[in-house]
C-alpha cells in the first residue's frame, strides 16, 4: 500500500484516506468521518440518509464529494466518496 493511501487512526477507527499530489491535500473516506463524527453504528446507512437529505436541501457540500479508488480490509480497491479534510467537518455539522 502507498504511503499516500494509509489509513490513519483515530479514537480506535480506522479512516481510509489519500494524497493527491498535484492539489496538495488529503482526502478522506466519508464513511469514515461519519462514523467517527457520529458514533453511528451502520455509518453506510446514516451517510445514505444524509446524502438524500443534502440534495433534498440543495445543499452544495454533496458537490465537493469525490470518489476515489482506496484499498479495504479485504486488500481489494473500490471506489469510495471522498471530501476534503474542510468539507467532511461541514458533513458533519448537516
Amino acid at each position: 500500500m502507498k504511503p499516500s493511501q494509509s489509513p490513519v487512526l483515530f479514537q480506535q477507527n480506522t479512516i481510509r484516506r489519500h494524497w493527491d499530489e498535484a492539489r496538495e491535500l488529503w482526502y478522506f473516506s466519508i464513511v469514515g468521518v461519519v462514523q467517527i463524527l457520529t458514533d453511528s453504528t451502520v455509518p453506510r446507512r446514516y451517510w445514505s440518509n444524509l446524502k438524500i437529505r443534502l440534495q433534498m436541501e440543495g445543499s452544495q457540500v454533496y458537490e465537493k464529494i469525490v470518489q476515489l479508488k482506496m484499498p479495504a480490509a479485504d486488500g481489494k480497491f473500490y471506489w469510495v466518496k471522498c471530501t476534503r479534510k474542510s468539507y467532511g467537518y461541514g458533513i458533519s455539522r448537516t
